[in-house]
This record gives structure tokens, sequence and C-alpha cells, in this order.
């Protein structure tokens, strides 16, 4: 895909996730909001996947360590072709295979069940750590968020992983500054994250706007490069991203929209998509 591609992708995504919350009257819009493009660029251009085929073995894995923007890894999904668009409507509806938070028993894609903030990552350091034992060539990739950090089992599994050298990991934190108690400096500042990374001996790649795909490319094309650490991809964003009145409002974190926000938010999305077709 090319740029104005992806770009168009990220923002059926954000359709998607904006309609879900919705449709659930439940859920967390503003970090799936924040990393619609980091969803997009993995599942569109990085990842070595196949919705054929969900379970191939060769496959890249991602772990969504915050399980909570579960409603952005579903839409990237079914945009991609796990399973049908259509089905978005039904998050969190009793009955729906699409719950609150990644299922890997039920979901087609879906490589952890996570949730409980700080685990999903160890659980990426232990598949990177079988793929070296088993001399399997996949990469696993995991997204936490800036607020997830601050919980202790994160710098566990981070020192696990650079003291193992996994250079097949990828761990990449949504810097949007904000958590659901408000922002992450005043509420228990983890600044500065890439020092700390890099203290547990990974190599670290700051992204300057995490919504912009050319420094995706080049942060994931650099981190391909690396050997005998892992990488951490600080990528910073804006949390509720396109959406106004969700724009850098921790109020938006796990809050969904009503029918009039919803119709808003929709129609601030169709603009940037029609401003997309113009280019």
């Amino acid at each position: 895909m090319n740029k104005l591609e992806l770009q168009k992708t990220a923002n059926e995504i954000r359709k998607g996730i904006v309609t879900a919350v919705h449709s659930a009257k439940a859920g967390h819009p503003g970090g799936s909001l924040s990393a619609a493009e980091l969803f997009t660029y993995l599942y569109f251009e990085e990842m070595n996947i196949d919705p054929e085929q969900p379970k191939k073995a060769d496959r890249d894995r991602f772990v969504l360590s915050k399980g909570h923007t579960a409603p952005g890894l579903y839409s990237t999904l079914a945009n991609r072709g796990y399973f049908p668009v259509e089905d978005l409507k039904t998050l969190r509806h009793l009955g729906s295979y699409l719950q609150g938070h990644p299922d890997m028993k039920h979901i087609p894609g879906v490589d952890m069940s996570s949730g409980s903030l700080g685990q999903g990552i160890s659980a990426a350091v232990g598949m990177a750590l079988s793929a070296k034992l088993d001399g399997d060539s996949y990469r696993v990739y995991t997204l936490l968020g800036d607020g997830e950090i601050q919980e202790g089992q994160v710098w566990e599994a981070a020192m696990f992983a650079g003291h193992r050298k996994l250079d097949n990991l990828v761990a990449i934190v949504d810097n949007n500054g904000l958590q659901i108690d408000g922002n992450i400096a005043d509420v228990c500042s983890p600044y500065p994250i890439d020092k700390k990374f890099e203290a547990f001996n990974f190599h670290v790649i700051n992204v300057e706007d995490g919504n912009d795909f050319e420094q995706l490319k080049a942060a994931f094309d650099e981190a391909k490069t690396v050997k005998g650490k892992p990488t951490a991809i600080i990528m910073k964003t804006v949390k509720g991203k396109d959406v106004s009145f969700m724009e850098n409002e921790a109020g938006w974190h796990g809050k969904a929209p009503n029918d009039e926000e919803y119709a808003i938010a929709m129609a601030d999305l169709e603009k940037v998509g029609e401003a997309l077709c113009q280019k």
C-alpha cells in the first residue's frame, strides 16, 4: 500500500472504532483512535500474516498489551479480512464473540487474550523466546499504553527480554500522554520512557509523530536491522485522533458517544476521508 491508501485505511478503521463503541454503549475510544495508524501499518504493511490462515505457524505475532483498546484491534482485523466489518456492531453484546477485551479462543487473528495491564508484554516476551528456542523466524510485536507502563510487571518483562537479547521482539508504546485519571505526567510520570527502556538493554526508537506513516515506516525498517537487542518504539500520538471533541480529552479514555456525539464523530471522519480522496 502507498501512503494515501494507508491513510484511507486508518480512517476506515477509525469509523469502525467509533461505530463499535457507540453500538456497545461502552468501550475505550480514545486510545483506540490514537493507535489507528499503528494498527494499520502493522496489519497492512509490516507483519507476515494471512487472514485465510490465522493460525499459520510462521506468522508474526501481535499482542495488544493495552487490551482495553480492543475496538482498535477489532476494527483492524475486520478491515483486513479476518471477520465481517458488520460484526463490529456486536461489540460487547451478549453472545457476541467480540468481547470487551481480546479473546484468543474465539476471535480470528487474536494471538493472546489480554486486558490485565502489564501482562501482555510478558506474553509477547514468552512468544519471542519460544521462537528463539525453536529456531523460528517469526517476529513478535506488542502495543503498550503509556499509562500501562506504570505497572511493574512491564519492567520485569523488559529486563528479561533485554537479558535474553530477544531481537525478534518489538515493544511499541502509544505515548498519547493521557490515561483514565488524566495526564500521565501528573498521575505517576513514566518519563523519560526512552531512557528506561535503554537501561533494560533495548534499542530505542523515538517517533515524533506516531500518526504519520512515513515516520512509522522508518521506525519499523530500523527495528528490522537491530541484532542482539529487543526494540522499543516510543511513538507520540494524539488521543482521540480525528474526532474533534475526543482529541486530547482524558474523559474519552473509556466512554461511549451518545447518538448525537456519534453523528458528529462520523461526520468528522467523513471529512477526513473526503480530504484524502482529493489528494
